[in-house]
C-alpha cells in the first residue's frame, strides 16, 4: 500500500517526484505530499487531500517548489482518515498545523507500512514533551527517530537503527535530516523499496514503474537494512551500522510498458497485453518443446520427494492457484491444496518436509504471502515462488523461483499477471507429471502455444460483451456458477466485477446452489454460468435452469460448438476450443471485459477502485 518516491541529483526534484507518484497512484490515492530541499535550506512540505492531480495543481506541476533533493508520497489510509493533516510527509517538530510549509523540524519523512506498537511509542514520546498534530503511525516513527537523534547526539544511521529495533510492524521509510543536506536516508522491513542510480542522480521508489523512465539499474534494499542515498551514490548499512556491499540489478521492462499507450485505461491495455504475457511466460519456461526447470533449480530429486503441494496466495493469485489445483492433481497426480495466505499463517498448519509450498504473488511483496513463505522455511519445507517482479522479497527468499513475464501491471484489478500465473501453474503441472509419471508433454505444450492467438480471438469479439455490460450495469446482485476449473474461473470473474463496478457479486460451485444460495435468487437476478468442462456441462446447465425457474436472467460462457446452451441461457458468449485443462486462460477474458465495461458504463474510475490498492504490503 502507499507509494513513496525520492530523488536527489542536479535536476529540479518536484516534477520528477510527481511523475514518479503518477506511476504509483495505484498504490494509494486518498492524499499526497512532497518535501523538497534546496541545498542547505529548510525543507518545504506541501500536502493535499484527494488524488495526485490536486497536489500537482497546487504546486504548478512541481514548478513552484525549488530544490534538487526531495521525497514524495501517495497515501492509502491505514491510521487516520484521509485528510491534509494525515497526509505524508510528516515532520518531527511540534507543529500546531498539519506539518506543511517551510519546516524547522530536524526530521521529515514518509512511510509505507504499519507500525503495530505506535500507541505505546506515542505515549513514550508524549511523556518526553512531543506533541502530535495527526492520527498517523508515521508521525510517531518520525518523531521517535528525532528523539533518539537528539537524546544520544548520534548520526542518522544510529538513530534509525535504534528506531528499527524499537518498532514492531512493517515499513519502508524515507527520511531527510536538517543537518544532512543533499542526503536521503531510507530503511526497510517487510515493505518494498528499490533505489535506482543513473549518472549523478539517484531515484527511490516503492515499486519499479516509478523509476523505469529514469533508471533500469536498481538496488534492492534488504530486510532490516538502511541506506544513505546521495546523487549517484548509495551506501547500505545493517542494524549494527556496518556497511553492506550490494550489486545492482538491471530491470528488463521497457519504460513504455508503464504508459497507457493510447488506451483509455490501464486495465484495458493490460487485458490486450495478455497474449504477449502468456507467450513470453510460456517461452521462458520451455526449451526444445519441453518445460525446462534448469534456471529454476527445482531438481528431479526434489520433485520425486514431494508428496503434497500447498499453494499459498491472496486474491486473484489464490484463484490462479485454485485452477492450478485441478491441473496439478489431474496431470501430475499429486495431492494439492490451496490456502489463503492470511489463514495459513495463523492456523498452525500441519507441515512436513515432504511438502512443497508454492507461493503466488504478482508483486512478490504481498504481506500475508511473504509471512506464509517465511513460516514454511522456518519449518524446513522447500518453497517455490511464482512472481512477476525479479528481486522482490518473495523472489529473494524462496528456494526456487518461476518468474512470470507480464511486465509492469498498473491497474489495481489484475488481468495479465493472473494469466501469466496460470501459465506458470500449467508448466509446473506438466513438468511434475513428466518427472513423476512419465507424462508426455508434447501435445499439451502444443495446446498451450495456441493460447495467445485464441485470446486474441476472444478480444476481437469484445463488442458483444460491451453491449451486454451496458444492459446490466444497473444490476444489484450477480452470481457466478461453475464446476471444477469453471468454478475457479467464476471466483476470478466475480472478483473482477465486484472490485471495479461495486456490484455485489458472489461465485459458487454450481452444485452448492441448492444448499442455501438459491434462496437469494429473485426476478431479474443475473446468474453467469461458466461451462467449459465437457463432462460437467449438462449438470451446470441444470443448475442454471433451476435459477431461471425462479426468475433469474442467465448468461452462459462456453466453447464454440455448445450452441444448445442458447436454448437455456438468455445471453451466450463463446471462447475457442482448447484442452479443458487450460480453458481458464480463455474463459477469464470475457469476464474481465464484463467487469471493465460495467465499470465504464457506470462512470467509475476503472484503474483506481475505491478503498483498494494494487499491492497489499500490510495485513
Amino acid at each position: 500500500m502507499c507509494g513513496i518516491v525520492g530523488y536527489i541529483g542536479k535536476e529540479q526534484a518536484a516534477p520528477i517526484l510527481l511523475d514518479g507518484l503518477s506511476k504509483l497512484e495505484y498504490r494509494g490515492y486518498d492524499s499526497a505530499g512532497l518535501a523538497i530541499r534546496d541545498g542547505e535550506k529548510l525543507a518545504e512540505v506541501v500536502k493535499a487531500k484527494g488524488r495526485l492531480k490536486i497536489l500537482s495543481e497546487k504546486t504548478d506541476a512541481g514548478r513552484a517548489l525549488e530544490g534538487t533533493c526531495g521525497i514524495g508520497h501517495t497515501r492509502w489510509a491505514t491510521h487516520g482518515e484521509p485528510s491534509k493533516t494525515n497526509a505524508h510527509p510528516h515532520v518531527s517538530g511540534n507543529c500546531t498545523g498539519s506539518g506543511s510549509g517551510t519546516v524547522e523540524a530536524e526530521v521529515v519523512g514518509v512511510h509505507n507500512g504499519i507500525i503495530e506498537n505506535y500507541v505505546e511509542l506515542k505515549e513514550k514520546l508524549l511523556k518526553n514533551g512531543y506533541q502530535f498534530y495527526s492520527d498517523t503511525d508515521t508521525e510517531v516513527v518520525v518523531k521517535l527517530i528525532d528523539y533518539y537523534y537528539k537524546k544520544y547526539k548520534i548520526g542518522p544511521v544510529d538513530a534509525i537503527a535504534k528506531t528499527m529495533v524499537r518498532v514492531r510492524g512493517s515499513y519502508a521509510l524515507e527520511l531527510m535530516f536538517k543537518d544532512h543536506p543533499n542526503e536521503i536516508w531510507v530503511a526497510r522491513k517487510d515493505s518494498p523499496m528499490i533505489i535506482g542510480v543513473e549518472g549523478d542522480a539517484s531515484y527511490i521508489a516503492s515499486d519499479v514503474p516509478a523509476i523505469l523512465k529514469y533508471s533500469k539499474n536498481v538496488y534492492y534494499i534488504g530486510n532490516s537494512e538502511m541506506a544513505c542515498v546521495k546523487g549517484g551514490e548509495v551506501t547500505f548499512y545493517d542494524l549494527n551500522g556496518d556497511v553492506v556491499p550490494k550489486e545492482t540489478t538491471t530491470i528488463e521492462w521497457a519504460a513504455e510498458a508503464a504508459e497507457k499507450g493510447g488506451y483509455e485505461h490501464f486495465m484495458m491495455k493490460e487485458i490486450h497485453e495478455q497474449p504477449a504475457a502468456v507467450k513470453d511466460t510460456l517461452e521462458s519456461l520451455l526449451k526444445d518443446d519441453e518445460v525446462d526447470f534448469a534456471g529454476i533449480g527445482l531438481t528431479d530429486e526434489v520433485v520425486t520427494s514431494i508428496e503434497q503441494i500447498i499453494v499459498v496466495a491472496c486474491g486473484s493469485a489464490w484463484h490462479a492457484g485454485m485452477v492450478g489445483q485441478y491441473v496439478l492433481e489431474d496431470l501430475a497426480g499429486i495431492p494439492t491444496r490451496v490456502e489463503l495466505a492470511s489463514e495459513f499463517r495463523y492456523r498452525n498448519p500441519l507441515l512436513n518436509d515432504k511438502q512443497l509450498i508454492v507461493v503466488i504473488s504478482q508483486s512478490g511483496e504481498t504481506a500475508d504471502s511473504l509471512a506464509a513463505l517465511r513460516l514454511a522455511k522456518e519449518k524446513g519445507l522447500k518453497t517455490l515462488a511464482i512472481v512477476n517482479v525479479e528481486g522482490s522479497s518473495i523472489a529473494r527468499e524462496a528456494d526456487f523461483v518461476m518468474l512470470t513475464k507480464a511486465g509492469p501491471e498498473i491497474a489495481v484489478a489484475t488481468t495479465k499477471a493472473y494469466s501469466a500465473q496460470l501459465i506458470a501453474m500449467y508448466c509446473l503441472a506438466l513438468k511434475l507429471g513428466n518427472i513423476r509419471n512419465g507424462l508426455d508433454e508434447t501435445n499439451y505444450i502444443a495446446e498451450l502455444r495456441t493460447l495467445p492467438d485464441k485470446i486474441n480471438q476472444v478480444l476481437n469479439d469484445k463488442e458483444r460483451i460491451q453491449w451486454f455490460a451496458a444492459k446490466y450495469a444497473s444490476a444489484k446482485d450477480v452470481f457466478f456458477v461453475g464446476r471444477g476449473i469453471d468454478y475457479a474461473v467464476s471466483l476470478e470473474g466475480s472478483l473482477k466485477l465486484k472490485e471495479i463496478s461495486y456490484i455485489h457479486s458472489e461465485a459458487y460451485a454450481a452444485g452448492e446452489l441448492k444448499h442455501g444460495t438459491i434462496s437469494l435468487i429473485e426476478d431479474g437476478t443475473l446468474v453467469i454460468g461458466v461451462l467449459t468442462q465437457k463432462e460437467l456441462f449438462e449438470k451446470t446447465i441444470s443448475n442454471m435452469v433451476e435459477c431461471k425457474a425462479r426468475g433469474a436472467y442467465l448468461m452462459g460462457l462456453t466453447t464454440y460448438g455448445n450452441y444448445n446452451l442458447e436454448d437455456s441461457a438468455d445471453f451466450t458468449t463463446y471462447i475457442p476450443k482448447v484442452d479443458p485443462h487450460f480453458s481458464a486462460s480463455l474463459a477469464v477474458v470475457p469476464l474481465q471485459l464484463l467487469g471493465y465495461y460495467v465499470s465504464v458504463a457506470k462512470g467509475l474510475d476503472v484503474d483506481k477502485p475505491r478503498n483498494l490498492a494494487k499491492s497489499v504490503t500490510v495485513e
